[in-house]
This record gives structure tokens, C-alpha cells and sequence, in this order.
């Protein structure tokens, strides 16, 4: 079926509406359904009950307030190196954090993102930030971390075998599976078992607000068998690279006004959940946020809402140091 400016019509306005309803649900939300908020060194953190339970396991999600950064006129829990903000705000943001998990005595181990599916294992903190997109280990005293402002944060924790992972998933990191081959990666370093695994996938933006190209809907249809699930919008039609309009005239718009390309909007917290359960996590061992980042900027970043003047969210897992 050829895409026309009825059907464009008709696909706006039911986007409109989705877009109403889920931000409406937004509005709404609290951490809920087996997420919960902790307050401590001033600052507000987001944690998945299921990883809390692990009694040798230190985690947290960041949020936007409370920290030494200052960003239109409020101030604010930056904990990336941005352009805007001062090095020494952002390492006394990091600080808080640190105290916030009651983690002052792990080493922070941050990565230099690149949206690849890059995955190193630490067994000590690197002098140097490396280059890739998920970490793992099974080191008492590392604190993993992951930036994010828009992107998918995942920790994985085996609970069998006491080891930790930290993932950034964007649309590309997705698409090569980053997640999954951080997991396998747990399993091949150190025997984890996809069944002792507990994951959470933190704030990230929804498919409320994440709207992309037909290249994406493209290159998921090419993956991925269910990837029209995670779509709204006209997926078929884009996947299958069918061009809209191909006689701009038969719209009988005059030049210039012709409706704009089509684009769907993405779920990648749902793409990623499906990745780990293809890869054998049990579903009831899956914590997903529904906090969308784009609707929630009081409470959390989003680069896709705000721009380059926006923050760093941060997650983190890491195994509690021993007593000396």
C-alpha cells in the first residue's frame, strides 16, 4: 500500500494520541512496579528491587538534582564531562554519587562510549577511560558505570557467581547486540549461566519520544524477527524501503508542500529486554524503568529534548569491597 497524505493524516494523529497517553502515564509514574527511590548525600537515586535483594551487590540509576553542576539556573547532578560544566563540579558530582551507594571506598570505573558493542573485563581500575561500550567484573571494590541521556543502561549481576556488568545501549549498540554480548562475554571469562542472571534497564528514552529514520527501521528489520514490535508508525512500509510519495503529484499538494517522509518511533528498552530473554534470562529476572527520559527532564537528562546543554545520567554496579 503506497503512503499518501491521508495515511499521513491519519498515522499524525494517531501518534499525537499515543504520544498524549504515554506522556499523560508518565506524569503519573513513580518508580513503581519493582523500582523504588533512596535519598541519601542529597541527592536522589533510582535502584531495581530484584538487584537491592543480591546482599553483596552495590547498584544505582542517577537523576537530575541535587548535585554541584549548574544548568539553567538550577543545579544539578551532571556526572559526565560535558563542554558547559566545569571538570571539578562534575568529580564532586561523582563524589555524591559514590557516597550515595555508600560506595566511598570503590574505584569508579567510567568507559570513553563510542555506541559500539566494544565489551572490556577489569580486573583493576584503568589509568585511562577505555573505549567501549560495556564493562564487566567480578573484582570486589570496582564500581562499573555507565553514562547515559537517552540511551538504554543495563546491569547485569550473576548471582551465582558474583559477577557484574555495565551496558550503554543506543540504537546502535542495540543493533549489534551489546547487551547480549556482554553476557556472553560473563560466560565465556567466567561460566556465568544466562539463567543466574538478574538485569535491569534503567530511564531511557521511550517510544513515546524516539522517533528514527527508515535507515533504522531498515537495519532493525534486518536483524531482528519481532523488530515490528518495538516500532509504532509505518514499519512495514519503511522497512521494506518502499519510498513515499514516489509521484509527489498525486498527493495534489502544490510544490514545496508535500508531506515529510514518514518515521517510526523506536522501543529500545523493548529491543533489549527481548535480547536477553532470547539469550535465556528468565523474564521474571528482567527490571525495565518505564521513566522516559524526553518526558521527564524534570527528573532525569535527555539529549534528544534538550541538546548538547544537558547532562550525564549515570548507572553502576559493582560488588561491596571487603571488610579490612
Amino acid at each position: 500500500m503506497r503512503y499518501s497524505a491521508s495515511s499521513a493524516m491519519l498515522s499524525a494523529k494517531t501518534k499525537a494520541k499515543r504520544s498524549r497517553e504515554r506522556r499523560s502515564s508518565q506524569s503519573r509514574q513513580s518508580a513503581g512496579d519493582g523500582w523504588k527511590t533512596r535519598r541519601a548525600a542529597g541527592i536522589e537515586l533510582l535502584v531495581a528491587e530484584s538487584l537491592a535483594a543480591i546482599p553483596w551487590l552495590v547498584h544505582g540509576f542517577s537523576t537530575r538534582a541535587g548535585g554541584e553542576s549548574h544548568l539553567g539556573g538550577e543545579r544539578v547532578l551532571n556526572l559526565g564531562f560535558t563542554d558547559w560544566d566545569a571538570r571539578d563540579k562534575v568529580t564532586q558530582n561523582r563524589g555524591k554519587l559514590l557516597s550515595a551507594l555508600g560506595a566511598e571506598n570503590m574505584a569508579l570505573v567510567a568507559l570513553r562510549q563510542i555506541h559500539s558493542d566494544a565489551v572490556h573485563v577489569f580486573s583493576a581500575a584503568p589509568d585511562e577511560p577505555a573505549q567501549g561500550d560495556a564493562a564487566i567484573s567480578r573484582e570486589p571494590g570496582l564500581l562499573l558505570t555507565v553514562q547515559t541521556a537517552d540511551c538504554v543502561p543495563v546491569l547485569l549481576a550473576d548471582r551465582k557467581r558474583s559477577v557484574v556488568a555495565a551496558v550503554h545501549a543506543g540504537w546502535r549498540g542495540t543493533l549489534a547486540r551489546v547487551a547480549v554480548k556482554a553476557l556472553g562475554r560473563m560466560r565465556l571469562e567466567f561460566g556465568t549461566r544466562p539463567e543466574d542472571v538478574t538485569a535491569a534497564l534503567g530511564p531511557a528514552i521511550g517510544r513515546c519520544c524516539y522517533e528514527v529514520g527508515p535507515e533504522v527501521a531498515q537495519a532493525f528489520a534486518g536483524q531482528f524477527a519481532p523488530a515490528s514490535d518495538w516500532f509504532d508508525g509505518p514499519f512495514e512500509q519503511l522497512a521494506l524501503g518502499e519510498e513515499p510519495n514516489p509521484l509527489p503529484w498525486l498527493t495534489m499538494m502544490p510544490p514545496g508542500h508535500q508531506p515529510p517522509p514518514p518515521r517510526v518511533q523506536l522501543d529500545l528498552r523493548a529491543a533489549n529486554r527481548w535480547q536477553l530473554e532470547d539469550a535465556g534470562v528468565a523474564p521474571r529476572n528482567i527490571a525495565v524503568s518505564t521513566l522516559c527520559t524526553a518526558c521527564r527532564t524534570d527528573l532525569l537528562f535527555s539529549y534528544r529534548r534538550e541538546g548538547v546543554r544537558t547532562g550525564r545520567l549515570m548507572a553502576a554496579i559493582g560488588i561491596r569491597a571487603r571488610a579490612h
